[in-house]
């Protein structure tokens, strides 16, 4: 798993570990046990869809991320996972490619969950660490691009209501933060292009 590491664990302190919550053994109120440690912490969507390496179906279960304000050992982590009846906790060396992990973004050949059902709590910003890289970026819009030419797209509205209700957690932040404009110059283009051509005395329209 990315962000982690499995050695050397009890005798590293460090801010931000990592832990796996069974719905089976968490207590009800789980989150409220987190939310009234006052940390920054995120949790993945439900992964009720992991094969294992044998094909079987894994255990459903939650990746939570825990950020503490200073370093934390083991033993003050695990006191944590006791409270939630959780299995040990591993530190994560980084927490950009954990959260990315709990979609499996970077990982196409296992289930895919959706970005919009990550989690953040205690003023976690999410929208840095889930922040598409340059090539990711223009393979995203590289795909605007294919499907205003597949639909022939020729207003703007069209292709944000498309994105808002079908490409939410890809399209839209896009073009919402800083692609718009390209898309829009491009959405531009096309209109022009499938106009008629008018002969500009006799107003006909030219083959």
């Amino acid at each position: 798993m990315p962000g982690k590491n499995t050695s050397g664990n009890k005798d590293t302190r460090t801010r931000n570990w990592t832990i796996v919550l069974y719905p089976e053994s968490a207590p009800e109120h789980w989150r409220d046990i987190l939310d009234d440690m006052h940390i920054e912490w995120v949790e993945s969507p439900l992964h009720d869809k992991d094969i294992n390496a044998t094909g079987e179906p894994k255990k459903p279960h939650w990746h939570i991320l825990l950020m503490f304000g200073g370093v934390k050992s083991y033993e003050q982590v695990l006191e944590v996972c006791a409270c939630l009846n959780a299995p040990r906790p591993e530190r994560c060396h980084n927490a950009k490619a954990m959260v990315r992990y709990m979609a499996h973004l970077d990982n196409p050949d296992k289930a895919q969950y959706s970005v919009s059902d990550i989690k953040a709590h205690g003023g976690v910003d999410l929208s840095d660490m889930l922040r598409p890289s340059s090539s990711e970026r223009y393979s995203l819009i590289g795909e605007m691009i294919a499907y205003i030419r597949q639909h022939n797209v020729i207003e703007f509205q069209d292709l944000m209501d498309y994105a808002l209700e079908h490409e939410f957690d890809t399209w839209f932040p896009l073009l919402c933060d800083n692609s718009a404009f390209v898309v829009g110059q491009y959405i531009r283009s096309q209109r022009h292009r499938l106009q008629p051509k008018l002969n500009p005395e006799t107003g006909e329209v030219l083959e």
